[in-house]
């Protein structure tokens, strides 16, 4: 069996002005990096703001396994498959981060033949996206730390600095540390903290952001610091904006590239969902929502964190309305959660299969809740039996959602077009009332425990006392009106990972909040969870290599 990077190298790519040709984008409106991937220029995307928007269709999935269960291969069968049923669909993705490509889960390229390419460059610095991203977030905390050693005019609470420096790499040996040490010359001594990238507040702006002007906005109300007499320090007052803007200015504009059957794909932007808000940008689902009659996107992680923050953070800003879902199980991961061993997964259980199902359930009631269709798909595995399959689908369709057997990783678009179909006319029927799952004017502690409640199922939530504190000062400087992307391990409902399938009675544990005033949503810290992954004892990185004519080997 080929590996996903043999497939993708022995690939034959179009050129990607032949791609963007189909989209009706022309040469003079790309900036080309090399043969097959390339930005769309802003100017375009500012032409084409008049037209009628498609269809948007999100694909989440139920909570995985730690080896993830194939949302992203889905996504790419899906539009592969709309494209051989004549459709025009183009794919919207997040840029994969290094941390799991060089971790354990692996990059967001997809896999078998639903692949976006080329794979090596989108999951290894593609177009230098992220290091925009970071580079623009280190030099606002440069220009901080400098501020106050010059003298610290705006007598800024060296205390109470919330701005972490970031790294797109999982290095937990960086998420505390002290800088400063040395000579008075070196600066200010003070400990400091480090975010992997896809979780830093400027990830989140420029995921969010609609253009260079919203993107300025966005970056000027970050909050930095807090001075000596507890008002909040921004980005704008220690005059970073601009040269941040400068950083980020190539980058904001979307990618295109291709999927092995040379369906369009704008990929852009990236944060996690189970510590960000897990989606693309703003810029590229609504510049494929105006190239195509039907967008595909994805959401990251279970759909309790991807698809919960895609609808009441993404949607709830840019004014999106999403037509359908699809919800990707698999056997695998439904037998995990319902207690399997990780090295058991292949065998058939139908028992476990029985106790995990659960999970699906829940996932299914919590899409409801936002007036939506859903359509599950179980990804194929070659250890599915029929007794497994059938199981499945008849509880999908007794909760009333359209169910299709996907085999999209081994048969690409061609696996994918049941599936592709069971879209279509979900679409046809035209049965969404997309809502949101709470108002703006709820409190924000209400507004957690709505989430917690709701979506997660738990039976309270229990907050520390700084979290409290903290809750009530954001409320008093005018903040409560924003909504919360919520911090939390994508294995469990809750925010232990080891409590699997649908559990009931648990009490979430908020130990801590922070604004990201500039992103527009208030992050709530459950449980254990870190914001600077670390790396495995056998990370993947021991297996990637470069052999003596260039070609990468051992990324997936």
């Amino acid at each position: 069996m080929r590996s996903d990077i043999e497939i993708a190298q022995s690939a034959e790519l179009f050129h990607i002005k032949d791609v963007a040709a189909g989209l009706g984008i022309g040469e003079d409106d790309l900036e080309l990096y090399g043969r097959y991937k390339a930005k769309i220029s802003d100017s375009f995307i500012r032409s084409i703001q008049d037209r009628k928007d498609g269809r948007l269709v999100l694909v989440t999935a139920i909570n995985p396994t730690p080896a993830g269960e194939g949302k992203t291969t889905q996504t790419i069968g899906i539009g592969e498959a709309m494209g051989r049923l004549g459709k025009n669909a183009v794919i919207a993705l997040r840029e994969p981060s290094l941390g799991p490509c060089f971790g354990i889960k692996g990059g967001a390229a997809g896999g078998g033949m639903a692949q976006v390419v080329p794979m090596e460059d989108l999951n290894l610095h593609f177009t230098g996206d992220f290091h925009a991203i970071t580079t623009a977030n280190n030099l606002c905390a440069a220009l901080l730390d400098n501020h106050i050693h010059q003298g610290n005019e705006l007598r800024i609470d060296t205390r109470r600095i919330v701005l972490k420096r970031c790294l797109d790499l999982n290095d937990r040996a960086l998420r505390n540390v002290v800088v400063g040490l040395g000579s008075k010359a070196d600066g200010f001594v003070r400990e400091d903290h480090f975010t992997i990238t896809v979780a830093s507040e400027v990830m989140a702006v420029f995921c969010l952001a609609s253009d260079m002007e919203d993107l300025k906005k966005r970056l000027s109300r970050m909050v930095v610091a807090y001075d000596l007499d507890g008002r909040a320090v921004t980005a704008a007052d220690i005059k970073a904006v601009g040269a941040m803007a400068a950083l980020l200015k190539d980058a904001i504009q979307p990618n295109l590239i291709q999927t092995l059957e040379h369906t369009p794909v704008i990929v852009h932007g990236g944060p996690f969902a189970n510590i960000a808000h897990g989606c693309n940008s703003v810029t590229a689902t609504k510049a494929a929502l105006k190239l195509a009659d039907i967008v595909i996107t994805e959401a990251g992680f279970g759909a309790d964190l991807g698809a919960e923050k895609f609808f009441d953070i993404k949607c709830r800003e840019a004014g999106l309305k999403p037509s359908a879902v699809v919800l990707v199980a698999t056997a695998r991961a439904l037998k995990y959660n319902g207690g399997l061993a990780k090295d058991r997964l292949s065998e058939p259980d139908m028992e476990a299969l029985g106790k995990g199902i659960a999970n699906l359930g829940r996932h299914i009631d919590n899409l409801k809740k936002y007036g939506l269709p859903v359509i599950v798909a179980l990804n194929a595995f070659s250890a599915d039996t029929r007794e497994e399959i059938d199981f499945i689908e008849r509880y999908a369709k007794d909760r009333d959602c359209a169910f299709s057997y996907s085999e999209a990783w081994e048969k690409g678009g061609e696996g994918a077009l049941d599936l592709a179909e069971k879209i279509l006319k979900v679409l046809d029927e035209d049965k969404a009332d997309f809502r949101l799952l709470y108002p703006d004017d709820m409190p924000l502690k209400e507004k957690i425990e709505t989430i917690a409640c709701s979506i997660y199922g738990a039976a309270g939530v229990d907050f520390s006392a700084k979290a409290v504190q903290e809750l009530a000062a954001m409320e008093k400087e005018g903040y409560g009106q924003l909504p919360v992307c919520m911090a939390k391990t994508q294995y469990s409902f809750s925010d232990d990972p080891t409590l699997l399938g649908a559990p009931e009675g648990f009490r979430i544990n908020v130990r801590d909040v922070y604004l990201s005033g500039g992103a527009g949503f208030v992050v709530a810290l459950t449980g254990d969870i870190m914001t600077m992954p670390g790396l495995s004892k056998k990370p993947a990185a021991y297996d990637i290599d470069v052999d003596q004519n260039g070609m990468i080997r051992g990324l997936f």
